[in-house]
């Protein structure tokens, strides 16, 4: 059953763990390296991918041996790094020879990666499949502006402003990247 309440928790955590605005700088700098990105294709492939394993993950993980909680403490480990490449302005992701950056690394795996799956995986245990996919696509709508926005965000916040943001959604996504671990951790332990 559709429930507002439900729909705008579920959008803020995924918010939260997409966290396109933190991802700003990178996107910027993505953009410089590549010259362009197409958003409306990154969008597009986010959606499929956080819809469709909204539906079949767990199916998917099953069918290769894997469980929710590895999957989360591997998820952990992906936002983990994340975090420490945005918080101390380091690279761990090296991309060989991109032609284009609209698919990986933006669609995957920085809208819809591991961190995201893992939540949504989460996700599905609690709350009703129509206020997920709803969220979704509030979260789609929301990372597609960004993108046609980044420029002219750019330009708004300067690089101190991107930098400050960036530190800060670092933080943030280093204390989910260490929720989702502790959470899961205890799964695998078991």
């Amino acid at each position: 059953m559709f429930s507002w309440k439900e729909t705008f928790t579920i959008t803020m955590i995924l918010f939260a763990v997409i966290d396109i605005i933190g991802s700003i700088p990178i996107i910027v700098d993505l953009r410089s390296k590549m010259g362009h990105i197409q958003s409306e294709k990154a969008t597009i492939v986010a959606a499929i991918i956080m819809i469709s394993f909204l539906f079949v993950g767990e199916e998917i993980l099953n069918l290769i041996g894997i469980d929710a909680n590895s999957f989360a403490v591997a998820g952990a480990f992906v936002l983990f790094f994340l975090a420490l490449e945005m918080i101390l302005g380091i690279r761990l992701y090296k991309e060989d020879n991109p032609s284009t950056a609209s698919i990986v690394p933006i669609a995957f795996p920085l809208i819809a990666g591991a961190g995201t799956m893992t939540t949504l995986l989460s996700l599905r245990a609690e709350y009703e499949k129509i206020n997920i996919i709803v969220a979704i696509l509030i979260n789609i709508i929301l990372v597609y502006t960004v993108l046609k926005l980044s420029g002219k965000i750019e330009k708004l916040l300067g690089s101190n402003g991107l930098g400050v943001i960036r530190k800060i959604f670092g933080v943030i996504l280093l204390a989910i990247a260490v929720k989702l671990f502790a959470a899961n951790v205890k799964g695998l332990l078991n």
